[in-house]
């Protein structure tokens, strides 16, 4: 069963909820999990599905964590025309929290950019 707005609020900071239940963006360059170098896991903060593995994470310099492929398993991909500009949304499949856009500009072999908002995950180590 979904969760009401009012268990959202109790169960996430004020900036995840802006940005997993808004559809917010945390400043770029701030996020705790940017710099992180450690193996592992990044999961959904607000669910804890697994989305994309440590070894998919590379430095684009855009100041949020990117990564070159997610567990599609638990990504959902969704238009978003938001701002004026088409991009792709990529939304947590278990909870529907808002992540950050996939671009198709990222320097690896898959072309891919996952640009996810840092607040938005939580990290397990391997």
């Amino acid at each position: 069963m979904p969760k009401s707005d009012e268990e959202w609020k109790k169960k996430l900071s004020q900036k995840q909820y802006h940005v997993l239940r808004e559809k917010g963006t945390e400043m770029p360059f701030t996020g705790k999990l940017l710099h992180n170098k450690e193996k592992g896991m990044y999961t959904c903060a607000a669910c804890g599905s697994e989305l994309f593995s440590s070894d998919t994470k590379f430095d684009s310099g855009t100041g949020w964590p990117s990564f070159d492929k997610a567990n599609m398993d638990n990504v959902e991909l969704k238009e978003d025309f938001s701002h004026g500009i088409a991009r792709t949304e990529a939304i947590c499949k278990k909870c529907k929290g808002h992540l950050g856009h996939l671009f198709n500009d990222g320097p690896t072999k898959t072309g891919k950019r996952f640009c996810i908002n840092s607040c938005s995950l939580d990290f397990r180590k391997r």
